[in-house]
């Protein structure tokens, strides 16, 4: 089976919803205060309601067009206010996102997963209180998991300088070696990060932002100097322009407020990453070390339902061990590939290896997929 043959398999499973939770395949208009239904295709993003009252919204997103597709909300300045990724042909996932201030919001369908997206607007009428003002164990797990931004944010400044002060000195082995550690404290929160608008293709953009009419800068801009190109004149600037970018990143992760409801949602758009990404080699396809942003995906979104277990475990017990299990299971999997501190080569991984990780990941997805629906009940 080739990478892109695993990539198409595992879009093609990993992003059913369970009928019994999600509603799938429901065509018919959705009652007023019910979810939203949108129909996304190659040319269009039919939105049922584009007006809402504040609160818990959810968003039932069906593919009809050709193309794996993404939807998103989107608040003032592109701020995400959720997402759902890696929706294939034929197939429905559903976003819930809570929204508890009135104003306009765009709701975008993204065909092929590039550009800004096919964009409406959305109105939410009036405010409501937040889940953390009314329910004192989801307060207490947006602030574990904000100390846990906290730490990785500050991890992510102090070894990307390391590495931007490697490549400006011309040290391309020890750059090298500190491409994939400072990489892993930002995979492990790129969900906080790509709620700020164009941070996250600035200091992340793989090379194909180019085509999206985006200058390819960044840690993969560097990746490819380092590994394929040799360091160029312009390469300091380009170390100088990420740390600039990570320092940016930092300060607002650490001033950012997060929903519950966030949390859930960015433990799965973690593995949405390492399914359409980190599975196919594509992510670091210069250097190889896709197995390193692979694990740290993954322990991010451990981290994210980590901080949700009281909750999830009082009202979900079962879906709890479940998770334990699943989790268990592809950190076990990924301690097969482990080189010294570190992991082997994505190219040293037979196609048999790449399958078994792709079922393991898509075997997680479906019950993480699960925790936003148990931190939105009542």
């Amino acid at each position: 089976m080739s990478l892109t043959s695993v990539r198409v398999a595992l879009a093609g499973v990993a992003v059913v919803c369970p009928l019994a939770l999600a509603g799938c395949g429901g065509d018919s208009p959705p009652a007023a205060g019910g979810p939203i239904a949108v129909e996304a295709s190659d040319e269009a993003c039919k939105v049922a309601r584009t007006a809402a009252d504040a609160g818990t919204l959810t968003f039932e997103v069906t593919n009809k067009g050709s193309r794996v597709t993404e939807f998103y909300l989107y608040a003032e300045g592109d701020r995400i206010m959720g997402e759902v990724e890696n929706i294939a042909p034929g197939l429905t996932r559903r976003l819930i996102v809570e929204v508890s201030e009135g104003g306009k919001y765009q709701t975008a369908c993204k065909p092929g997963m590039q550009g800004n997206g096919i964009r409406g607007e959305f109105t939410v009428n009036g405010n409501s209180g937040r889940q953390v003002d009314t329910d004192a164990k989801l307060a207490e797990a947006t602030r574990s998991y904000q100390r846990y931004v906290n730490s990785q944010a500050d991890a992510l400044l102090t070894k990307t300088t390391e590495f931007v002060d490697a490549v400006k000195a011309g040290k391309v082995d020890e750059a090298k070696a500190l491409f994939p550690v400072s990489r892993t404290y930002w995979e492990r929160i790129e969900p906080v990060a790509e709620s700020f608008g164009d941070i996250d293709p600035k200091i992340d953009g793989r090379e194909d932002v180019v085509e999206e009419g985006l200058e390819f800068t960044g840690f993969h801009r560097l990746e490819k100097d380092l590994w394929v190109d040799g360091l160029k004149a312009d390469s300091p600037a380009m170390a100088d322009r990420l740390l600039a970018d990570v320092t940016d990143l930092v300060g607002k992760a650490k001033a950012v407020e997060l929903t519950p409801l966030q949390l859930a949602n960015g433990a799965k758009e973690l593995l949405d990453e390492v399914a359409t990404g980190k599975i196919t080699g594509e992510e670091d396809r210069y250097s190889h070390t896709d197995l390193w942003d692979f694990k740290a995906n993954v322990e991010g979104s451990q981290a994210a339902v980590a901080a949700l277990r009281p909750v999830v475990q009082e009202r979900d017990a079962a879906l709890t061990s479940t998770l334990d299990e699943k989790f268990a299971a592809v950190n076990g999997l990924l301690e097969r590939y482990r080189a010294g501190e570190g992991f082997k080569a994505y190219t040293e991984l037979t196609e048999a290896d790449i399958k078994v990780l792709a079922e393991a990941v898509d075997a997680l997805g479906e019950p993480v997929s699960r925790v936003a629906e148990v931190v939105a009940q009542k």
